[in-house]
């Protein structure tokens, strides 16, 4: 079975960074896409970045310039470098993938950044 456990969520302030990580099992993971979500209290869940099997990316305009998402296909791991962190970031993030046309979901890692 498909699991995805992530990690590196944590409170840092207004202008800091950080590397949030995501470890990926029971897939072939280098063949498909691997997405970080994020959700805030109340709202819906938001795609932030998204990685193809080619290692092209594609991000949220509220995040292009500041984070860089990665992965690393020996080790089956998923990774979000967050730079330049704005309180608007603060949410639980979520590592997401489709895979045999269902979707999972890891268990969420919070990010808070303060003013």
């Amino acid at each position: 079975q498909v699991r995805l456990v992530e990690s590196g969520g944590g409170s840092v302030q207004f202008g800091g960074s950080l590397r949030l990580s995501c470890a990926a099992s029971g897939m072939n993971f280098r063949l498909y896409s691997m997405d970080w979500y994020r959700q805030t209290p109340g709202n819906q869940r938001e795609l932030v970045a998204r990685i193809f099997s080619s290692g092209d990316t594609n991000y949220a305009d509220s995040v292009t310039g500041r984070f860089t998402i990665s992965r690393d296909n020996v080790r089956n791991r998923l990774f979000l470098q967050m730079s330049s962190l704005k309180p608007e970031d603060t949410a639980v993030y979520y590592c997401h993938t489709k895979y045999r046309e269902m979707a999972f979901w890891g268990q969420g890692t919070q990010v808070t950044v303060s003013s």
